[in-house]
């Protein structure tokens, strides 16, 4: 008999514990593997021995509910990025030194002293990009190791994917905050303006589920700014002075990751960078915030949401939860059929078009890893209005289906009753 492995990785979302819980439950009913166990904190708990027997711990298909509907990791996260096996780097493990031979060596190590014979990686891009170089090592090396990603990311922007799970959970509790948020403002006689900052670095998916929040009442968000379009503050402001014009509270959705015409985050901050090199974002809400104050004179305040739009597990997308489990599952049957070097993907099965009424119905898949790994799937521009400040009913149709659906959740003591953190997690 031999045994499976899964971690997860990256950011946490409403619903990647679901894809856990799909590959659990397929091995529950599967009698082709012994064992499957859990890394804690991602890849690096094979370098500092921190596992679980998943097997032992989830038993029944009530405990693998319950694991499904608890946002964040069960099994903890990492943000570690592997060397290219090529590399002569030296990198410090747990206070000491490996080289990029001896890491890959501790990893695959550990995969035949366990008898693993596929490893599952839950994750976004630079998940994606582990999920490669492990591949990549496996096959240079004529080693029986599968290793496939199942994928995740609230920002919805991997490749080769319709969208991602995670992002259907993030999108309706943008949705829902913005309408709340337009109660709130609309109560004042005083004129006002709220600015939201949603995350997204490099894509506007997130805040362009903003616009799901319009309703026969209300026009909230009254402008939405996305990274994929030049971002001026001479036009934010004009935006800001024209809506003042037909109502008194005013509230604009933007996206972290706006950028002027050289490509500079209109963003405080922005001279840092996290350990893959990317721009840590904060602050583009309270600069806007100051230039409204300054050049209008009018009250003003920015909300950033930050990551509460990440695990809002009391309000996740059914579907969002349905689909991230069935992408387990088929990254589970896509080993088990020898498959290696793949992401498991959702495709819709018919095009995107402006009409609310269009049948929404996906397939599964999977997709080779080198077209995934390391790529940016951006909102395309012909999604965004001619001007830049808005989406296109098409994005509407495109994001509807993904927010539809509530669960239901137990609760004890008033709150909801998920999953306990593993200790030291």
């Amino acid at each position: 008999m031999s045994n499976l492995c899964i971690a997860q990785s990256g950011g946490p979302t409403a619903a990647i514990n679901a894809s856990l819980a799909g590959v659990m439950r397929e091995f529950i009913k599967d009698d082709d593997y012994d064992k499957i166990y859990g890394l804690k904190y991602g890849i690096t708990g094979i370098f500092t021995h921190e596992y679980v027997e998943l097997d032992e711990l989830f038993k029944t298909d009530e405990e693998i509910d319950k694991l499904s509907l608890t946002p964040s990791m069960f099994l903890g996260s990492c943000r570690y990025k592997l060397p290219d096996i090529t590399s002569e780097a030296t990198i410090d493990i747990a206070g000491k030194p490996y080289t990029t031979k001896q890491v890959y060596e501790l990893i695959f190590d550990f995969f035949i002293e366990h008898d693993i014979k596929s490893f599952f990686y839950i994750g976004g891009n630079d998940s994606m990009d582990t999920v490669l170089k492990l591949s990549k090592y496996a096959t240079k090396n004529d080693l029986d190791i599968r290793i496939c990603g199942i994928p995740k990311t609230i920002d919805n922007d991997l490749p080769r994917i319709d969208h991602t799970p995670g992002f259907g959970s993030a999108a309706k509790y943008i949705a829902a905050s913005l309408l709340e948020i337009s109660h709130d403002t609309s109560i004042y006689r005083v004129p006002s303006v709220t600015i939201v900052e949603i995350m997204g670095r490099d894509a506007g998916w997130l805040a362009a589920a903003s616009a799901l929040a319009r309703n026969g009442y209300s026009s909230v968000p009254d402008r939405i700014y996305l990274p994929e379009v030049p971002f001026s503050v001479d036009d934010f402001i004009a935006d800001v002075e024209t809506v003042l014009k037909e109502k008194r509270n005013v509230v604009m959705a933007v996206s972290e990751g706006i950028r002027d015409n050289a490509g500079n985050y209109i963003s405080e901050g922005e001279s840092k960078h996290d350990k893959f090199g990317h721009v840590m974002l904060s602050g583009a809400g309270k600069f806007l915030e100051n230039q409204v104050k300054e050049r209008l004179g009018i009250k003003c305040r920015s909300v950033e949401v930050n990551i509460l739009q990440r695990v809002a597990g009391h309000l996740t997308s059914k579907t969002d939860i349905l689909e991230s489990e069935k992408l387990g599952a088929t990254s589970y049957y896509a080993a088990k059929e020898g498959q290696t070097g793949v992401m498991s993907v959702i495709r819709r099965v018919n095009p995107v078009t402006s009409s609310l009424d269009d049948e929404y119905l996906v397939e599964y898949s999977t997709e080779r890893i080198e077209y995934i790994a390391n790529g940016v799937r951006k909102v395309p521009r012909e999604w965004i209005n001619e001007a830049g400040n808005d989406v296109t009913p098409e994005m509407i149709s495109y994001l509807k289906p993904l927010i539809q659906g509530e669960v239901s959740l137990s609760f004890k003591d008033g709150l909801p009753d998920y999953q306990g953190i593993l200790k030291n997690c």
